[in-house]
């Protein structure tokens, strides 16, 4: 029986194209949001999830921070897939026939300046492959869709233009979810631990809790705050640091914050990808 990972987004979607990249000896299960593809690795459908949580030009994924710490899932691997943005038109189309391009809300802005240029204007679809699915369907010359070349393989599509993506480095991080943590492994570039907290109603919680990671030594590569159940003043914490939770510092780092915290949950633990140790060089 073949193993499957879960993606949000239809056949061609960039999360399917980083299924195909990272997960090669998966099957790939399109799902129609991130909440379904998490449900379908919690229910034994699929074995993984790839689900996206960053994007280097648009910035986090609305809403996915918030839907991981009640998953019950872990993050076992990261990856990164470099975002190339392609004009996608029907068979007989060229370029100057495009007057619509369609794709995802988060897409969009990320090649304004291409769809500006060519005066083409962009029209929001709830999914990128679906776009090119649309397109496909509707063989109407003047509509393109912003998608990945994958897409139009799928889709029988024409790519009019490659590549029109207003930055050159855009990437989207993706978090790799399983049903079972994996502590045991350690990573060429080092080790990643994710979790989540709030902190206690006391004078300054968070800014003691932080400094049991810089007294320690501990790197702490990111934190986010988002608000809990719609309150105000319930405000969760997430945060990713470089290290193992079995390292000595990171013990003594999490010890500090435990105590400054009334609720605390490692999301995961796993091998930071190579493209960490790239940046850093």
């Amino acid at each position: 029986m073949s193993r499957k990972i879960a993606f949000q987004g239809e056949p061609g979607a960039y999360g399917h194209e980083a299924c195909v990249t990272a997960r090669p000896d998966h099957d790939p299960l399109p799902c129609p949001t991130f909440d379904t593809a998490i449900q379908a690795v919690r229910d034994g459908e699929a074995d993984l999830g790839m689900i996206a949580v960053e994007n280097s030009t648009y910035g986090r994924v609305a809403d996915v921070h918030s839907l991981l710490p009640e998953s019950g899932l872990h993050i076992v691997d990261e990856t990164f897939v470099r975002v190339h943005i392609n004009l996608l038109g029907t068979p007989d189309a060229v370029l100057a026939d495009v007057t619509e391009a369609h794709g995802h809300p988060v897409i969009l802005p990320q090649c304004a300046a291409f769809l500006k240029e060519h005066g083409i204007r962009g029209r929001v679809s709830s999914d990128n492959a679906r776009a090119a699915r649309e397109v496909a369907a509707g063989q109407d010359r003047a509509k393109a869709a912003l998608a990945s070349e994958l897409a139009a393989d799928i889709y029988g599509l024409k790519v009019l233009a490659r590549h029109i993506e207003d930055h050159a480095r855009n990437t989207t991080r993706f978090l790799i979810m399983a049903r079972d943590p994996d502590y045991a492994r350690r990573g060429a570039y080092g080790m990643v631990t994710s979790f989540v907290f709030r902190v206690r109603n006391i004078p300054a919680a968070l800014y003691k809790a932080m400094g049991g990671f810089a007294t320690n030594g501990v790197n702490m590569t990111k934190l986010e705050s988002y608000m809990v159940g719609g309150d105000f003043t319930a405000t969760q914490f997430y945060a990713e640091i470089e290290g193992h939770p079995d390292d000595a510092n990171v013990k003594l780092a999490f010890e500090e914050l435990a105590y400054f915290t009334d609720h605390l949950l490692i999301m995961g633990v796993y091998p930071a990808a190579a493209r960490r140790h790239e940046k850093a060089h």
